[in-house]
């Protein structure tokens, strides 16, 4: 089994789409706390998740994926954009 060693972890703040934040990000900051508890040598950066799902299901528009199928693979599809939005922030 390969091991890697994690510098970061990679969390979506899910802002209101006005910029507020609601009960959402409340319960990711618990999450993220207790990341931060568990994993204290770890850093945490947050991105903005605003749009992901929007171009998650874009996306999965194009490929025209079944719409049953659509519900189980949104978060990951989103998941990556975030991450991806997480790399082009530090290449810049």
């Amino acid at each position: 089994m390969n091991r890697y060693e994690i510098s970061t972890f990679v969390v979506g703040m899910p802002i209101n789409m006005d910029g507020t934040s609601g009960e959402r990000v409340n319960i990711t900051k618990k999450f993220i706390h207790k990341l931060k508890c568990k994993f204290n040598n770890i850093n945490i950066e947050t991105i903005d998740e605003r749009l992901t799902t929007v171009a998650a299901h874009k996306t999965m528009n194009f490929l025209n994926v079944d719409n049953r199928e659509k519900r189980n693979i949104v978060d990951t599809i989103s998941a990556v954009y975030i991450l991806e939005m997480y790399m082009n922030k530090q290449s810049h």
